[in-house]
């Protein structure tokens, strides 16, 4: 018989499959459904266009009172993404005491793929990727590419570590409202009446996400990081 976590994911990918987001793909990669492997494209008339993400999820038997472990296995040299481990930093993956049990599968997923395309610049956990984006957006599109590379696993990589959501960098982690807001600023002009919504909290966020994704073929300039 399947367990609480099981049945929720399978839930979950049954949602995800019938979404079919755009530049989105998932699948479990065993049997239990606690390890899945993930595709991201970046979004359209960003830096990232054109690029796509691999990413592992490891999900536990305390899902969804938990959040995953999520990492980049091609790193993105990307200002909220740590270099070394790949963890994309954000604040409900961070930290458990932020994690809702609202969020689901397609949440995460929708979550990456913005936080990819519109990265919070004032608060990076990869400095060096902040500053050349920064202070130069042309030469960081030219080693972006050199930059995605496969995330070495040593031997004893199927361990977890001790703390597997924290996220090493020299900086504290980006808060998922700055994403939304960021991002919400970029997208409309309108965005000023989101920002006292929590974004996953908001039962319209999907379906408010892909009109504004839409809108991307109109409005081509309000899609640019600066």
């Amino acid at each position: 018989m399947h367990g609480r976590a099981y049945l929720l994911l399978q839930r979950d990918f049954y949602d995800l499959k019938e979404n079919n987001y755009k530049g989105i793909t998932a699948r479990p990669v065993s049997e239990d459904m606690m390890e899945w492997e993930v595709e991201i494209e970046g979004l359209q008339n960003s830096v990232w266009q054109g690029l796509v993400f691999q990413l592992t999820i490891h999900f536990t038997s305390e899902y969804n009172y938990a959040p995953p472990v999520v990492k980049f296995v091609t790193i993105p040299f990307h200002p909220n993404v740590d270099p070394h481990t790949g963890q994309p930093c954000i604040d409900f993956l961070d930290n458990p005491k932020k994690w809702n049990t609202n969020y689901t599968l397609s949440s995460i997923l929708l979550a990456l793929q913005v936080m990819l395309s519109n990265p919070v610049l004032e608060n990076p956990v990869n400095l060096e990727a902040a500053r050349i984006l920064t202070k130069d957006e042309s030469l960081y599109r030219t080693i972006l590419k050199l930059f995605n590379r496969p995330l070495q696993m040593k031997d004893d990589s199927q361990e977890l570590p001790k703390d597997p959501h924290k996220c090493i960098g020299p900086t504290k982690t980006t808060s998922f409202s700055d994403y939304y807001q960021a991002w919400s600023r970029i997208a409309t002009s309108k965005a000023t009446e989101y920002y006292r919504t929590a974004l996953l909290k908001d039962p319209n966020f999907i379906g408010q996400y892909y009109k504004w994704k839409k809108m991307d073929l109109q409005h081509h300039k309000e899609w640019n990081l600066k």
